[in-house]
């Protein structure tokens, strides 16, 4: 009794010390500007933790020339984690930024001329189709393809994606991803702000679609200051 005691003491205090290290926004300093950033409700970054592994499945999100500002699994995610569970990456976020603009403070033309490179010009308003799994299927597993636009501004453009996973397993159920890719221009640094869903349902999209408005708007305020 007295180990399991010491455990169940072990297990809430790392609880407690997960929630008191993400539950508060946090700065990062992207050249010789301070930028806040904070995790929508229901998520946790997981810088903290120092992870290999976490820091891997990061890295495969994003290209390599850019740096990790943040990673954030969903709460339960990030308990399974601590425990030594599998986790299960049903949602999760990303935000990074490119290295060799880090130093740079981008105009609002640089900055047009960045999202021209970075995001396809297809995918208008409307564009998914109307059943995205068929869709998907009828693509090459893995290829990321572009099924909408969001929201845009001079300051900000995103686009809705999908894909079909590649099989891991012979017997394994096909798997379906649906994300979204926003590039924002913060106090002249560029954010490459990343939403990720399993897709098993069209309520999928649209959680992808409203996580992503409300994140953008909320890290707007967080730095309006």
């Amino acid at each position: 009794m007295p180990r399991v005691r010491a455990t169940l003491s072990f297990v809430l205090l790392a609880f407690a010390w997960i929630q008191a290290a993400c539950a508060a926004p946090f700065a990062v300093r992207i050249g010789e500007m301070r930028i806040a950033l904070d995790a929508p409700p229901g998520f946790s970054d997981t810088q903290f933790t120092g992870s290999p592994r976490l820091n891997d499945i990061a890295a495969s999100l994003t290209s390599a020339s850019n740096r990790i500002l943040l990673f954030a699994l969903e709460d339960a995610d990030l308990r399974r984690f601590t425990l030594g569970d599998p986790i299960e990456l049903r949602r999760y976020l990303l935000i990074a930024t490119p290295r060799a603009m880090e130093m740079q403070s981008l105009s609002l033309n640089a900055f047009a001329a960045l999202v021209a490179a970075s995001l396809p010009q297809e995918g208008g308003p409307g564009a998914a189709p109307q059943d995205l799994k068929a869709y998907f299927d009828a693509q090459p597993p893995g290829r990321l393809n572009a099924i909408g636009t969001l929201k845009s501004d001079p300051e900000r453009a995103s686009m809705l994606f999908g894909t079909r996973l590649p099989p891991s397993r012979d017997e394994e159920p096909t798997r379906y991803l649906v994300s979204s890719r926003t590039l924002l221009l913060m106090r002249g640094k560029p954010l490459d702000i990343l939403v990720f869903s399993r897709y098993e349902r069209p309520a999928d999209l649209e959680w992808v679609r409203g996580a992503t408005e409300r994140w953008i708007e909320e890290l707007r305020r967080l730095n309006s200051r």
